[in-house]
């Protein structure tokens, strides 16, 4: 393999035509150039991409690389010139460094213990039931999507914020247009006030009237009104979409790859393994970015004060300096340890959550209907696109005998 300096001169917008589980093929390109690379953004400043394993993983640990919103100003895909970036609203802990990130986060990290998260598997498998119910009452086909990978980890989440149930899907619709990469800008605009408007109203109502429920526990801490509103956007988003997501890609990459569905039906002792190779495996949290605070010394290059990173995760976890036959779907997989969750300060906080959920969810899916399979060509399943924050399937049209 070269070692020798590489520039990715754009950022990819889709992937590989039939290949919809693996990054594009620019990425994996120049991670066989090496782990760091040059990266033109479309606005003229000249950053990095880094796609290796390791690299990507000391950044994220790095406190010298910011996350820190105001200075995120240059886009990977579009150049929006000269923009100012304001901070992150109050309570928006992902787009915060120290001291700040630590404030919001703290309170929270009791509640999403694997302890607490295991108690919450019988909630679990009882929503899990009932949309598998429904589904099978309306058979034999459905769209995955719509049917199953949202509707469960959406109920999960909203109990947990004490969201009215009746609610769940303006707030679901909401956050598919301002995650999923294809509303405009006005209509991104309008979903994003009609989600703050609503989780300001859902802080006051706590306030006036308190539930059981992970917000109004928050209630006695010394959180404002305006900050206890963005954790409740970074709980609810983080909660629901990225589970969402991998609820549905990984039921297309298991029916893309019978031996490994047969083996998963055949034993399901290897569903723990099965979740943590699906996660490395899609990656749908494709990258992040970083900001260099000082010069920095990464990979052989001095990273520039003021310069901006991007973390291809899906590429690290695509290493083949990490992981034997990266680019291969093996449940009995050895060499874990992925960065599907990222790592350092910001590692997801809910990680342990979305595990209980892909535990409890994909094997009761394919209990119930041994012989699920695809309704389309698989080349007909519509993916979102690249510039979607969460990268996933639009729809998944499944079909079984009735």
């Amino acid at each position: 393999m070269s070692e020798s300096l590489h520039t990715v001169t754009t950022m990819p917008a889709a992937r590989q035509s039939g290949c919809p589980f693996d990054p594009p093929k620019e990425l994996i390109e120049a991670r066989e150039h090496g782990p760091i690379s040059r990266f033109p953004f479309p606005d003229g400043h000249q950053g990095w991409l880094v796609t290796g394993f390791e690299l990507v993983r000391s950044v994220l640990a790095d406190p010298r690389f910011s996350s820190r919103k105001e200075l995120m100003s240059h886009h990977p895909l579009i150049d929006y010139g000269d923009i100012e970036v304001p901070p992150a609203p109050p309570g928006e802990f992902l787009l915060m460094d120290e001291p700040q990130h630590s404030r919001y986060r703290k309170p929270l990290v009791g509640k999403f213990t694997v302890r607490r998260m295991r108690l919450l598997t019988e909630r679990v498998e009882q929503v899990t039931a009932e949309h598998l119910d429904a589904m099978e009452k309306g058979g034999p086909s459905a769209d995955l999507v719509t049917a199953f990978a949202k509707p469960i980890p959406a109920v999960i989440i909203c109990e947990l914020l004490g969201v009215p149930y009746e609610d769940r899907g303006s707030f679901q619709d909401n956050i598919d247009k301002f995650l999923g990469g294809e509303a405009g800008d006005e209509e991104l605009i309008a979903a994003y006030i009609a989600t703050q408007t609503y989780l300001a109203e859902l802080v006051a109502a706590k306030r006036a009237n308190p539930t059981d429920d992970l917000l109004s526990d928050l209630l006695d801490s010394d959180l404002t009104d305006e900050e206890l509103k963005g954790i409740a956007l970074i709980l609810l988003s983080a909660g629901f979409d990225t589970t969402a997501n991998m609820l549905a890609l990984g039921t297309f990459a298991l029916l893309q790859n019978p031996a490994q569905l047969a083996a998963l039906r055949a034993d399901p002792a290897l569903t723990d393994g099965a979740v943590e190779e699906l996660l490395r495996y899609l990656s749908v949290a494709k990258q992040f970015q970083r900001v260099a605070l000082e010069d920095v010394e990464l990979g052989g290059q001095t990273i520039e004060a003021g310069t901006t990173v991007l973390l291809s995760l899906s590429t690290a976890n695509r290493d083949p300096e990490r992981f034997t036959d990266p680019h291969t779907l093996d449940l009995q997989r050895q060499d874990g340890g992925h960065l599907a969750f990222s790592h350092g300060i910001h590692q997801c906080l809910g990680q342990q959550l979305a595990r209980v959920e892909m535990r409890v969810a994909l094997p009761a899916l394919l209990g119930r209907f041994p012989a699920l399979r695809l309704a389309v060509p698989a080349e007909e399943v519509a993916l979102r696109p690249e510039t979607a924050d969460i990268y996933g399937v639009k729809s998944l049209p499944v079909a079984w005998d009735a």
